[in-house]
């Protein structure tokens, strides 16, 4: 069953992240289904931390990024999706190569939304999971 109101296509929601946080460190969606939305990160100079390894911080935004935009598109354009809570449990370590995120909702309400966001490696490997909760909230007029 679609659950996305607005659709979109992965080439806008990468046009979408045109000068954010999100281009910067090179996450990039690559994937959008009926209930889910994909996006990969590089583990590299931007992404790691000094030991060499993923840095938990960029892990979580991935899923911050996830999370936030499949949520905005599950809500009409008088709407606006925001992080309210985010946890994360970082479970395998990663040096190189990419990492990818997918995420599907747990809840969908109309002031609240909650997203499980699984990360993994290259083979298939989880990295990280990760829920956020989303308010939904009015926008200003």
């Amino acid at each position: 069953m679609r659950i996305f109101k607005t659709i979109k296509t992965v080439e806008s929601l990468n046009e979408w992240a045109v000068n954010t946080m999100t281009q910067h460190i090179g996450i990039e969606f690559t994937a959008i289904g009926d209930d889910f939305l994909e996006a990969r990160m590089p583990v590299d100079h931007k992404t790691k931390q000094p030991l060499g390894l993923l840095h938990g911080g960029a892990s979580v935004a991935l899923a911050e990024t996830l999370g936030s935009v499949a949520a905005t598109l599950c809500v009409d354009e008088t709407k606006l999706c925001v992080g309210l809570e985010i946890n994360a449990n970082h479970i395998k370590a990663v040096r190189e190569g990419f990492v990818k995120g997918i995420t599907r909702p747990i809840h969908i309400g109309k002031q609240t939304q909650i997203w499980e966001i699984r990360i993994t490696n290259e083979s298939g490997e989880l990295v990280c999971i990760s829920r956020i909760t989303i308010a939904v909230l009015e926008k200003k007029k």
